[in-house]
């Protein structure tokens, strides 16, 4: 028996089966590159779902959490620590002045804006706590997530449904506007949505969705768990959009994960200062969130992203990808439409392919499917132009065989 062979069966025998895993085992990883335990190489085009935004094992995270780890692993948010502070600092600077209540995982941030919206909303007569949505959406995977999140699937097996929240179509200002009612306490959104498809909305969206909170008395909260970090050419996807005035759209709160922690468990519920002030002690808490190490790798990872000016990187590399895949004939009749920002990018096919992911893994190459037939594109955002064209090719090639 191989050693790839012995560690599956050894891990059929302990891990639970809530995973539609693989039939593979990594073992190492360096930049957008991965290897399992047979030696094969990956080229890594989905960054561990977003997740290792700096590819794997940077150099400069690496260094972080072992000087850190050195110093002080965990303490307890009984205490401050250094680099709860300075990670929170550094979303001051690069999205609006605000506060941060750090935990694990993007799920729980978004758990943590839900509940400080309704916090809000007590103040109101009567009382409001009812939270809108939008279909395709999807916001984690806790009971009151998956309410919150527009596909059905997600919440089958789990009736009923936690109360207070709906879903409304995505980009539909008027149907938005007829959802509101005088419990509505707020409206959970994605810039662009991640695991519905890489769905982008039109452009005034957002600002009308602002406008709408604004004239209500409403809590926008921007579910930036896989569009923050740089991923779509900036540091955050709200930051595309403006007013009508031309004043730059800002949420109430923002929610982070995935990227923020570099492949490390960070998430992080960042509220204006008027409405953290809401969360006083007791309110919410989460135990290891904010942990020294991982919030030491997350500062570093705003610090890379600024010194090698990733963002535009992200931007420059997406409309490159959007080019070749469009202009490329031999795939334009397998593609339905290529659609995101920067390197968050969807390749809706025109048929549900079959086993695609594997036949890439054949390949050499890691992607994800969702939404039964959209390619799903979003490697590490450092990834070279040469890597990036290889990926392509390597995509391209595989849309040929279909």
């Amino acid at each position: 028996m191989s050693q790839m062979s012995e560690l599956l069966e050894r891990g059929k025998q302990v891990l639970m089966g809530n995973y539609a895993r693989l039939p593979v085992v990594m073992v190492r990883g360096e930049g957008c590159r991965l290897w399992d335990a047979q030696g094969n190489q990956y080229l890594d085009l989905f960054a561990g779902f977003g997740g290792a935004i700096l590819g794997h094992c940077h150099p400069a995270l690496v260094t972080a959490a072992t000087e850190q780890a050195k110093k002080l692993w965990h303490v307890g948010n009984q205490f401050h620590s250094v680099p709860q502070i300075e990670l929170a600092e550094r979303l001051n600077k690069y999205a609006f002045a605000g506060q941060a209540f750090f935990c694990h995982s993007g799920a729980e941030a978004n758990e943590a804006a839900c509940k400080l919206a309704r916090l809000r909303g007590q103040e109101s007569s009567p009382k409001r706590w009812k939270i809108i949505s939008l279909d395709k959406s999807f916001h984690g995977r806790t009971l009151a997530m998956i309410a919150a999140t527009g596909n059905p699937k997600t919440r089958d097996g789990f009736s009923p449904d936690v109360p207070g929240f709906t879903q409304v179509p995505g980009g539909d200002i008027d149907a938005l506007t007829r959802a509101i009612d005088a419990e509505t306490a707020g409206i959970l959104m994605e810039p662009i949505q991640g695991e519905g498809g890489i769905n982008v909305y039109p452009d005034e969206y957002l600002a009308q969705v602002r406008k709408l909170c604004d004239d209500h008395g409403l809590t926008l909260i921007c579910d930036e768990v896989w569009t923050g970090c740089g991923r779509t050419g900036n540091w955050f996807a709200h930051q595309y959009h403006r007013t009508t005035d031309g004043k730059p759209v800002q949420p109430d709160i923002m929610t982070l994960g995935k990227a923020i922690g570099g492949g490390l468990p960070v998430g992080v519920m960042y509220a204006k200062p008027e409405l953290a002030k809401l969360f006083g002690p007791g309110k919410h808490g989460c135990t290891l969130g904010g942990n020294p190490i991982c919030a030491a790798v997350a500062r570093t990872i705003f610090d890379v992203i600024e010194r090698e000016n990733l963002t535009a990187r992200a931007a420059m590399l997406g409309e490159h990808a959007i080019a070749r895949l469009k202009g490329e004939a031999k795939i334009q009749s397998k593609i339905k439409q290529v659609r995101g920002r920067g390197l968050f990018l969807g390749v809706e096919l025109a048929a549900v392919p079959q086993n695609l992911v594997e036949k890439a893994l054949d390949a050499g190459l890691v992607i994800n499917v969702t939404a039964q037939q959209v390619i799903r594109l979003a490697p590490p955002i450092n990834i070279s132009r040469d890597e990036w064209d290889e990926g392509l090719n390597r995509v391209i090639e595989l849309l040929t065989l279909l």
